[in-house]
């Protein structure tokens, strides 16, 4: 008793390619008669074992036939006086298969060496001990641009104070403001941290944020989804920079 097994192909492009691989031929200057007697040999062969055959390996033949005919019979030039090669799709769509198979491979791979990794989602140790309030859960750069598009788009309270800005601040001056905010308070909000500051201003305090966060002087948390975060100093930092 003989067991025979068929590779297993994605797609028709697939086949295709795997013949193009396999006799190391040119991809820009495809053998359509070769090539199209590989494939519908490898669809008898399917039919043969009984294996059910998609409807886009039948449409793949019939295409590559019509691509046969067509190079048989004489080619009339374009507008532009040139002949054009009926392979021309074909090679065009093998080519954009081929790179979305290379890119999958590699995403493939990422994906596998990845799924060993654990990555720490919240520092419950450092807070759960000292905090009675619920445990807070690290901010993403996503929480972090909502956070940051509300604080743009709020409406500021109309009081009577009028700010006239003689110059414009920049993100070091907004870093140093910043580390003085943590010495005093130890934790506020970034609301708390732009109150009643210019448009100009809250995108420098932001600038500044993520700077720090950079250089790891920053811890971001949130009590829940889409809630502005919170801005505190790094759990068990010694050393902070000098600015």
């Amino acid at each position: 008793m003989y067991k025979i097994i068929l590779p297993n192909f994605e797609g028709p492009f697939d086949l295709l390619l795997y013949f193009i691989k396999r006799d190391e031929l040119n991809i820009y200057d495809i053998p359509i008669s070769k090539i199209t007697a590989e494939f519908l040999n490898y669809i008898k062969l399917m039919n043969y074992f009984d294996i059910e055959l998609a409807g886009e390996f039948v449409v793949m033949a019939a295409n590559l036939m019509y691509i046969k005919t067509k190079m048989l019979l004489p080619q009339k030039p374009n507008e532009e006086g040139i002949i054009e090669d009926p392979r021309s799709q074909l090679i065009q769509n093998i080519l954009e298969y081929k790179q979305f198979k290379e890119v999958a491979g590699k995403l493939s791979i990422l994906a596998e060496v990845n799924k060993y990794y654990l990555y720490r989602l919240n520092f419950e140790a450092e807070h759960s001990k000292t905090n009675q309030n619920p445990i807070y859960k690290n901010a993403t750069l996503y929480d972090l641009l909502i956070a940051y598009g509300t604080a743009l788009n709020r409406k500021i309270e109309k009081r009577a104070v009028h700010i006239v800005e003689m110059f414009n601040i920049s993100v070091d001056e907004k870093i140093n403001e910043i580390i003085k905010k943590l010495d005093n308070t130890k934790r506020f909000t970034f609301s708390e941290l732009v109150l009643n500051q210019t448009k100009n201003h809250i995108i420098v305090s932001f600038l500044a944020v993520l700077e720090l966060m950079k250089l790891g002087k920053l811890f971001i948390m949130q009590k829940e989804p889409f809630a502005d975060f919170i801005i505190s100093e790094v759990p068990n930092s010694e050393n902070r920079i000098a600015y």
